[in-house]
């Protein structure tokens, strides 16, 4: 890995599209605790798999930030801390989520990042409580969209290109205005240049959202990628969990959804109960379509990113589309 980061670090004037880099601050862990309130319980904005994230506030500016405070366990985290740095230092784009600075102060590793109002898609999509309106269904488009150019921004932009590998509805944050960004780069391995088909790698990701080849060999490719891009389109759509609870057995919501899917006269159960029969026709059709591509089995089948962006663009501004008819 040590040698993909140097990679990085060679290429970094290609990756972020020509952009002069976007210096990060340098924090002390005195003003991160003093920000979070001593990372208090109530500035708790979510944990995962490395770490804790927390809503805070920087005394010099004022500044509303998030927090991640990474799990101090030796190499792992250490690893995990520097391939977040080094892709969020390099990458910049509208749809991939700006970090404004870090902290190394002894066996502390912390990242700070812009705040998104919104948290994440998980949480205004999956198992919301009965008090809480659903996503309308152009608001999940735009998510959609907006991750898919994200996606591509890695895919195709970077050079060498970035595979994501952890993309899940709990690493899109959106803000006031349902943009959506890409969020938790630790898992983030460079792409495959040259003659090479993929990069080999120890299996790594979410269950539910991991494409089924590189969960059996560990080959890793950006088909990959847009294979748990399909998992979280069907979530959107469904407003069900890449992994399914039903009736005390755990489900895949690939598994679940594709029959529907391929027949038309069941298609309309695929949508989510909670939309109420408040979408587009022929946009439930489209959006249907794009996610049983981007979940095909045989990953040369999938769809690049770039066709996923312009099929959904297409989607948003075609106005037969958008009017349901």
């Amino acid at each position: 890995m040590i040698q993909n980061e140097g990679a990085v670090a060679e290429n970094s004037n290609a990756a972020d599209g020509g952009n002069k880099n976007i210096e990060a601050q340098i924090f002390s862990f005195r003003e991160l605790a003093a920000a979070t309130k001593n990372f208090r319980q109530e500035c708790l904005l979510g944990e995962g798999g490395f770490g804790r994230v927390y809503k805070g506030r920087l005394e010099k500016t004022g500044q509303i930030v998030a927090v991640k405070q990474l799990e101090r366990n030796g190499l792992q985290g250490n690893r995990e801390f520097l391939v977040e740095l080094l892709m969020l230092r390099l990458l910049h784009h509208q749809n991939l989520v700006n970090l404004i600075g870090y902290c190394a102060d002894g066996n502390q590793r912390l990242l700070v990042y812009e705040f998104m109002e919104l948290g994440s898609l998980e949480d205004h999509l999956l198992d919301i409580p009965p008090n809480k309106a659903p996503l309308e269904w152009w608001k999940r488009m735009k998510i959609a969209l907006h991750a898919a150019k994200g996606l591509e921004y890695l895919h195709d932009k970077a050079n060498p290109p970035v595979i994501y590998r952890d993309l899940k509805s709990s690493n899109i944050l959106i803000d006031e205005e349902y943009n959506a960004k890409l969020s938790d780069f630790g898992l983030a391995k460079l792409g495959p240049v040259g003659d090479r088909s993929h990069v080999s790698s120890r299996v790594m990701g979410t269950y539910g959202y991991c494409a089924p080849e590189y969960q059996r060999t560990g080959q890793l490719t950006v088909k990959s990628d847009v294979y748990s891009y399909g998992v979280v389109l069907l979530e959107l759509i469904t407003g069900k969990r890449a992994i399914m609870s039903t009736f005390g057995a755990d489900e895949m919501l690939v598994k679940w959804a594709l029959p529907l899917i391929k027949d038309p006269n069941r298609l309309t159960q695929v949508a989510d109960p909670l939309l109420q029969g408040n979408f587009p026709k022929k946009g439930l059709t489209h959006a249907v379509a794009v996610a049983e591509m981007c979940v095909h089995e045989d990953p040369t089948l999938r769809p690049m990113i770039s066709d996923v962006v312009t099929a959904l663009s297409y989607l948003l501004v075609e106005p037969e589309v958008a009017s349901g008819l």
